[in-house]
């Protein structure tokens, strides 16, 4: 077995040890090309998407991580349609109302809302095959965040590349990702972030508290996890008796 053959062995054998991947429902391909891991394939969610990047990351030697992984959408629907669910998304968001939002449709950029000078920047945005591109410059990490986190909600999105910088350049800290975690849970209706304490360290998030039920617990879980740069979630949340 060469050097090779033995890196793509031992993140294998990482990803079976991880219940949250499943590679038995969600076979994921691991190949070193030019000396990168490439990871491809369909993963059940956002969780099983970054654990498995996290894993090959983690593996000594391991210089470049290829990400191909698609994440399961929550429906099949055609480009224009994530598209439009899309720009309506981040139209309405009143953290982004002060950013200009354009979109690529047809290979042409179009504008949707032009922002008074001195804005919240402005966010463009693309979909191909299920994925969504967002690119441009805004004001905060927050923005980047949220944009991204709107970006997953967005039916038939099966993956998001935030290339969004922030101008001037802002220094990321625990305190920035609990501030953007605890914004995401106030624009989804169907969580309740008063009873829910979020602690991080290092982009691992825990969140602590009480939830309504289950599925409440997890999407709390599912909306950290969609947060940009957020490397792991622990899930402490209990329901109410």
């Amino acid at each position: 077995m060469n050097e090779t053959q033995a890196v793509v062995k031992h993140i294998q054998q990482i990803l079976e040890n991880e219940p949250r991947i499943n590679l038995h429902h969600y076979p994921v391909k691991v190949s070193v090309l030019q000396g990168a891991v490439v990871m491809e394939g369909v993963v059940a969610d956002i969780a099983a998407k970054k654990l498995a990047l996290e894993a090959a990351g983690a593996i000594e030697g391991t210089h470049e991580v290829v990400d191909r992984l698609r994440v399961v959408p929550s429906e099949r629907r055609g480009d224009g349609a994530i598209r439009d669910s899309l720009a309506n998304f981040l139209l309405n968001a009143n953290e982004l109302r002060n950013c200009t939002m354009r979109v690529v449709s047809n290979g042409k950029l179009e504008m949707l809302r032009e922002a008074p000078p001195d804005n919240g920047g402005s966010i463009n945005f693309e979909v191909n095959d299920g994925i969504v591109t967002l690119s441009g410059a805004v004001i905060s990490l927050s923005h980047k965040r949220i944009a991204g986190v709107l970006a997953w909600w967005t039916p038939g999105c099966c993956d998001v590349i935030n290339s969004l910088d922030v101008v001037p350049q802002e220094e990321d800290t625990d305190y920035e990702v609990i501030d953007a975690v605890r914004l995401v849970f106030e624009m989804d209706p169907f969580v309740q972030p008063e009873q829910i304490d979020v602690k991080c360290s290092n982009y691992i998030v825990t969140l602590q508290g009480y939830v309504r039920t289950a599925d409440e617990s997890r999407r709390a879980e599912l909306d950290t996890w969609y947060v940009f740069a957020v490397n792991r979630v622990v899930n402490n949340l209990e329901l109410l008796g």
